[in-house]
Formats: structure tokens, C-alpha cells, sequence
């Protein structure tokens, strides 16, 4: 059996020099969100330990102050819930 190759995955924001994340860029941190708004690991956005620390606790304030939704209902399903 061959073994599947995959492409190396780069940190986003150590490429972008970034000093902090903001959590009101919303655009920013829908890169690490699955399409259920859930956060995704480290694994397969390709972010650095650091990077995916202070992106957890920007998506969290996010979520606290009511920019992205904690949970998107299965059957009340919203195309982009950030266009309402």
C-alpha cells in the first residue's frame, strides 16, 4: 500500500507577521472554523501551537460578544450567518 502525501500545511499568520489577532476580524478567523462553526485543530489548518492558542481565545471572545454563532442547528441550517 502507498502511503497518501500531503501538502505542507503553513501557519497563515506567521507568514503574515501578525503582532495579535483581533477577535472583531471576523474574516480572519473563519479561516479556522469548520463549516459548523466549529474551531479545527492544528492538524489540519496548519498552525503553530502559538498561533492556534491565541486564535482559540480570539474565536471564544468572538463567540461571547455575539459575532459568531456557538452552534449552527442541523435543522435550521444558515447558508453564511455572517450575512444577516
Amino acid at each position: 500500500m502507498e502511503k497518501k502525501k500531503y501538502s505542507k500545511r503553513y501557519c497563515r499568520y506567521t507568514e503574515a507577521k501578525l503582532e495579535f489577532i483581533d477577535y472583531k476580524d471576523v474574516d480572519m478567523l473563519k479561516h479556522s472554523l469548520s463549516e459548523r462553526y466549529k474551531i479545527m485543530p492544528r492538524r489540519l489548518t496548519g498552525n503553530t501551537k502559538r498561533w492556534q492558542e491565541r486564535v482559540e481565545v480570539a474565536i471564544k471572545r468572538a463567540r461571547h460578544m455575539a459575532l459568531i454563532p456557538y452552534i449552527v442547528d442541523r435543522k435550521k441550517v444558515v447558508e453564511n450567518p455572517f450575512k444577516i
